[in-house]
């Protein structure tokens, strides 16, 4: 006990002796947008409580962005706490650009984690703002983001690289628009691939099972696409699988050859698939950092998700996910900014070899400073190459 106390001591005054904070971004202008502030708010905490100078940013539906003041950031926020974050005394709203600009410009720049789930925050887009700033940030870069936010074009990728996918077909809410019949006969052409006839719909470039449904039937599928349009303009129809086994992995790391692979754990939905109530609602389901499956099939696993991670040129940290169908394992698709709620899978998996949430979100941190310190010894080697 008394050497975990020192170790915190000495944390934080390394922390303070070197003057770098971390701005957290919660919130953020997609429907995932009230998970984010629940992520969001556990990472800052922690880092808070690990001795690291912390500020949060909100970034609200309209994609402005506030800074929140200190005496309002103890504590898990109740619902409607931003309904207007002038009431709590934020300071803003700012665009993108003047918050960015404000964050840069001090004497030492902090490290920004984007705790943003869904579009713009994990789809490469706030990624290539901080980019254009130079700031240091947490977890994937533009081109890996936008590729794992994807999940087509992660389908399409990982399949060309003879990993196993659920088979699957892709819509467009433009021909969905002009064509629906045809649509309709192709997608029932499709379904006859499922012993069962259903199918899984689900926009492409969406999380936490937002706009996903199941067709149980030929006559649910237009609702089902319909749905799915409400939130993106591609849709994804896969083969259904009659209530596999959801196996997940946490991948930590930057360089592909010392990547660090926890888990799997597995995820017991309290309702017919893990949807966005099961996944949010306590109670609903239950998860464990350690599935119970034989070991060869746990070293399968970890290879595949490690495999899926080097092959989007991941970096920082990223949560990948399987299905379990029988004996026949699938890749279903890989989050580069997962949960970090009180029933998150993924901190649990990497805590159980990282030690606890707090060293979870140090490690991400820490990860995010060393990128942006070979970047910067890059440049200046660059700079000397003859012009």
């Amino acid at each position: 006990m008394r050497g975990d106390v020192t170790d915190s001591n000495t944390r934080t005054a390394e922390r303070r002796k070197s003057g770098r904070g971390v701005v957290v971004l919660v919130g953020g202008p997609s429907a995932e947008h009230d998970v984010s502030v629940v992520s969001g708010w556990a990472i800052a905490d922690s880092l808070a409580e690990s001795g690291y100078s912390v500020e949060r940013f909100f970034i609200d539906l309209s994609g402005r962005w506030w800074r929140v003041p200190a005496t309002a950031a103890s504590g898990r926020p109740r619902p409607g706490t931003f309904d207007d974050p002038a009431v709590i005394g934020a300071q803003g709203p700012w665009q993108p650009g003047e918050a960015l600009e404000r964050i840069a410009s001090r004497p030492v720049a902090p490290i920004v984690f984007p705790a943003l789930h869904g579009p713009f925050g994990e789809d490469g887009t706030v990624q290539a703002l901080l980019e254009a700033y130079d700031l240091a940030y947490a977890g994937a870069g533009v081109a890996a983001s936008a590729v794992g936010m994807d999940k087509a074009l992660f389908k399409r990728l990982v399949r060309g690289l003879s990993m196993p996918v659920v088979d699957w077909v892709e819509v467009t809410a433009a021909r969905w628009g002009s064509a629906r019949l045809a649509v309709l006969d192709e997608i029932a052409a499709f379904a006859e691939l499922s012993a069962h006839g259903r199918l899984m719909v689900k926009p492409a470039r969406m999380g936490s099972s937002v706009g996903m449904s199941i067709a149980h039937a030929p006559a649910e599928r237009g609702r089902a696409l319909d749905e799915a349009f409400r939130f993106d303009s591609l849709a994804i129809v896969e083969r259904y699988l009659d209530h596999p086994r959801e196996l997940e992995v946490a991948v930590v790391g930057n360089d592909p050859s010392a990547l660090e692979a926890y888990g799997p754990g597995e995820v017991f939905p309290g309702r017919e698939f893990y949807d966005y109530v099961a996944k949010y609602s306590d109670g609903v389901s239950e998860v464990t950092p350690t599935a119970d499956i034989p070991v060869e099939l746990g070293e399968r696993v970890r290879s595949l998700a490690l495999a899926a991670y080097r092959a989007i040129g991941c970096e920082g940290f990223a949560r990948v996910d399987f299905l379990l169908d029988g004996d026949e394992l699938y890749l279903n698709e890989i989050n580069t900014i997962p949960g970090f709620t009180p029933i998150s899978l993924f901190p649990q998996m990497a805590a159980t070899g990282l030690g606890d949430f707090g060293a979870v979100c140090r490690r991400i941190v820490q990860l995010a400073e060393e990128r942006q310190e070979f970047r910067v010894r890059s440049r200046l080697t660059t700079a000397d190459l003859p012009r």
